[in-house]
């Protein structure tokens, strides 16, 4: 397993969660709900910088046939942006069932739905990072995730 801060980031069309691992990647916690708008990819690279963050893993809402829509567009789109911005890597990673996954969570905690809202982008974060930092541990991440590769400069 790969060592250094990871992030993800779980892209919304209004708001943007952000979740942290510790330098040993075996902790992930929530950072921050980024809004949606200018300035919303240098505010994550900005968050990036300030934890020294090695990895960005940015979550990719396919659909249950597995195909890719407008979401997946957008993030993808998101992830594009984010990689010319940061020094470490960004990858996307499926994450069909992260809001979910942390909505059943947050009901389970006792927090009802209207009060989930301000924290439910980062507890999707925190989920789309464990399953990544699973996913590393069992040696898998080059073959479940997709590199966003950088366009550089070719002067």
């Amino acid at each position: 397993m790969r060592r250094g801060v990871a992030l993800s980031v779980d892209v919304g069309t209004v708001r943007i969660g952000v979740a942290a691992s510790d330098p040993d990647r075996l902790m992930a916690f929530p950072v921050d709900t980024v809004q949606r708008g200018k300035g919303d990819v240098a505010r994550v690279a900005a968050i990036a910088e300030e934890r020294s963050a090695t990895a960005i893993f940015v979550g990719l809402p396919r659909k249950l046939s597995g195909q890719e829509g407008a979401s997946a567009a957008d993030a993808r789109g998101f992830a594009e942006a984010l990689v010319e911005l940061v020094d470490g890597s960004v990858r996307l990673i499926d994450e069909r069932f992260s809001t979910a996954t942390a909505s059943q969570a947050m009901r389970s905690a006792g927090r009802d739905a209207r009060r989930q809202r301000t924290v439910i982008d980062q507890a999707a974060a925190v989920v789309i990072l464990e399953n990544a930092m699973d996913v590393d541990k069992n040696g898998n991440l080059d073959a479940v995730t997709i590199e966003v590769p950088r366009k550089g400069n070719d002067d």
